[in-house]
């Protein structure tokens, strides 16, 4: 194991930031300078020099600012793909249906009948009532009250539709967005609430559907909008706080009971995504539960109310792109964009936008914390294991992670992400001192101060100095360098194992959306099934180095110059999943953790995993495609929406097949002791 050493007192003092400024360059001569060259040139006759009117300053300046720059070339190479974009979209909207699918099928043969349409020719017909619960940042959010600067946006879309308020007017929209940082509800004179129906989550920009193709194909055998229904919910705010500040948990009980009641007693089919599944968990434990902290609805009110649960992309066990996201505002895609044009992301070139601008509104939203990796080392490996490893690198068939650790999520330098656990020398970071600002004394970072300039050096130091992060020290390390945001989220969520699940304390609510802290209802007639994408390249650890430059900037940043086959690449070790869960994390519940009667799954509710194996589209006019296992693009996968269909149609999981399993995911499971 490695060696943990306890921090020993700086006895160096930090330069601070009022070190003496290096002296100004004297200024560039002018063009009526003279300018000696190494070589002297050959004199020329008076009579033939051409003489030059000196140049005036306005002059001056005004070539100055005619001069074109990369930033001028980025700017135009990006407006120009957009304008392309849109003006293909509209044509696209515009022609006549007939034109695309002639074209598709010209080009890839016939295309096949989408799953309603199938379904209806086989005679189903429309059942059990359906319930939509949207995951993280797909449902719509609109201003219901806000400041001046929000003059004429009453109940206009801030998240969602054209998103053009961010580019109108983003102090404003970011002061919108963001909640209050003590509290994690409303800030004063600021309200935004979730839209609400079908279209709050139908799609998330024109042209981009969430749950539309699922929506329409239940139209097809006969759904309409009085037996489907979209839980929409403020995905930024605690789960616990939504039933506080909206009601919102009470309004899905009591539409639920609605649907099932008007529906001749057949009871609903819920379909959470994403985060979706991890707040209808927490529902289930919520309604139940005596008031006020729950709903009071009794021991059996989900079996009296729910026939299945057939989760979509459901992080069950937490995100390692969420500890990015928290620890640096990145992900993979971000750190790539961070290396191509240092700087940019972290100045003030895009005004709100950058990335400190991004951690500050994002550190405000108690929701994310719900997706930190939950079960420790136990799930997710330590410091010389890790479930996977060994498994293929996707989409790479061929090459195998052997030798690679996943279980240390975070590493500084790929050395120590390499190195054997013996060798890895760790200096205890929880008690170490900060201090030493980095910015804060001369007010030079303005409004975007995040926590890192509270820890100072010292603390960033301390942080580098502990080498490598695992799962069970993420929560340690996220609460030093954002205790205020990890203070809220440890009254709201929590990430260990239960030892006992009747011990008392499991029925507080801050444990209710972790399955390895909390049982499943007492309904033995209800089925669980966990649908999801496999074949992609997913975040599952990550490589960083402390930024050149800290001031007024993260100092933490992912290397994306450490790279090594298609399982390390840009600094990001990479697993099978859907781009955004890892099949553990998605899979493991129902492969091993609820599977049978376990001390997690009292009741033996049946539980059926279905992977779905992404393939891309075939041409550009195929869309997202219908074979897509990318976790928001998967809601258009035929096969995903034709089981979905069946099952609100009344078929059970035996009946469509029962397992699909195309990953190790079921030896993975066997690796990890957990006690059932």
């Amino acid at each position: 194991m490695s060696e943990l050493r306890k921090r020993k007192p700086s006895s160096t003092n930090t330069p601070s930031s009022s070190a003496p400024k290096p002296p100004v360059p004297p200024p560039i001569p002018s063009d009526s300078d003279s300018i000696v060259s190494e070589s002297e040139p050959v004199p020329v006759p008076a009579s033939k020099q051409k003489t030059k009117p000196p140049k005036s300053d306005k002059t001056q300046e005004t070539s100055g600012a005619k001069k074109w720059s990369c930033v001028d070339s980025c700017c135009w190479l990006i407006g120009i793909i957009c304008s392309v974009w849109w003006v293909l979209l509209f044509s696209y909207n515009a022609m006549p249906p007939s034109i695309p699918q002639f074209v598709t099928e010209a080009i890839s043969g016939p295309m096949p009948d989408p799953p309603g349409v199938k379904l209806q020719k086989e005679g189903l017909k429309a059942k059990h009532p359906v319930v939509f619960v949207p995951g993280i940042v797909t449902g719509g959010l609109e201003l219901w009250e806000g400041h001046q600067c929000a003059e004429g946006l009453f109940r206009k879309r801030l998240w969602g539709g054209t998103f053009g308020e961010v580019y109108k007017r983003p102090l404003c929209w970011v002061e919108h967005m963001s909640m209050d940082n003590e509290t994690g509800l409303d800030p004063p004179g600021v309200r935004v609430r979730p839209v609400t129906g079908l279209v709050a989550a139908d799609y998330f920009a024109p042209g981009y559907f969430v749950w539309a193709v699922l929506i329409a194909n239940l139209a097809r055998i006969g759904y309409e909008e009085k037996n489907m229904y979209m839980a929409a919910y403020d995905w930024r705010i605690s789960f616990q706080n939504t039933e506080v500040r909206d009601q919102t948990l009470s309004r899905i009980k009591s539409n639920i009971e609605l649907m099932v009641s008007t529906n001749g007693g057949k009871k609903v089919v819920v379909i959470p995504h994403s985060m979706g599944v991890l707040y209808f968990l927490h529902f289930m434990k919520w309604v139940e539960a005596p008031a006020p902290m729950g709903g009071g609805g009794g021991p059996d009110w989900c079996a009296k109310h729910i026939k299945a649960l057939i989760n979509i992309g459901g992080p069950f066990l937490g995100v390692p792109k969420a500890v990015a996201g928290l620890f640096s505002a990145e992900a993979k895609d971000v750190a790539v964009a961070r290396s191509i044009a240092p700087g940019v992301l972290d100045s003030d070139f895009l005004g709100q936008t950058t990335l400190r601008h991004v951690m500050r509104m994002t550190r405000t939203w108690d929701a994310t914390m719900s997706l930190i990796p939950k079960g420790g080392d136990t799930i997710w490996g330590g410091l010389d294991w890790s479930p996977e490893e060994g498994s293929v690198c996707p989409p790479d068939k061929e090459e195998y992670s052997n030798g690679i650790n996943y279980g240390r999520m975070i590493s500084f330098g790929k050395d120590i992400a390499e190195a054997p656990a013996t060798e890895i020398d760790q200096i205890d970071f929880r008690d170490a001192e900060k201090g030493n600002n980095i910015a804060h004394s001369n007010g030079s970072c303005g409004d975007t101060w995040t926590e890192y300039h509270e820890m100072g050096w010292r603390g960033i130091k301390a942080v580098a100095d502990y080498n490598v992060y695992t799962t069970g020290s993420l929560v340690d390390l996220l609460s030093f360098v954002a205790p205020k945001m990890m203070q809220r989220g440890s009254a709201h969520y929590s990430y260990g194992i239960a030892d006992d699940l009747d011990d008392p304390k499991y029925q507080h609510y801050k444990y209710w959306s972790n399955p390895l802290e909390t049982k499943l209802p007492n309904a033995p007639e209800m089925e669980i099934f966990s649908l999801y994408g496999v074949g992609l390249p997913t975040e599952r650890a990550y490589v960083y180095k402390l930024a050149q430059s800290a001031e007024c900037y993260i100092p933490f940043q992912i290397d994306t110059s450490v790279n090594n086959g298609t399982c390390l690449k840009d600094g990001v070790y990479l697993v099978n999943g859907d781009e955004t869960v890892p099949v553990l994390s998605a899979g493991f519940m129902c492969a091993k953790g609820w599977n049978g009667k376990t001390r997690f799954n009292p009741a033996g509710i049946k539980t059926y995993i279905r992977e779905y194996v992404h393939a891309p589209p075939s041409n550009l006019l195929e869309g997202r495609g219908t074979q897509s296992g990318a976790h928001v693009d998967i809601m258009g996968n035929f096969a995903l929406i034709e089981d979905v269909v069946r099952i609100a149609a009344g078929a059970t999981g035996d009946e469509i097949g029962g397992n699909q399993v195309h990953t190790d995911i079921l030896k993975w499971s066997e690796r990890i002791k957990l006690k059932l």
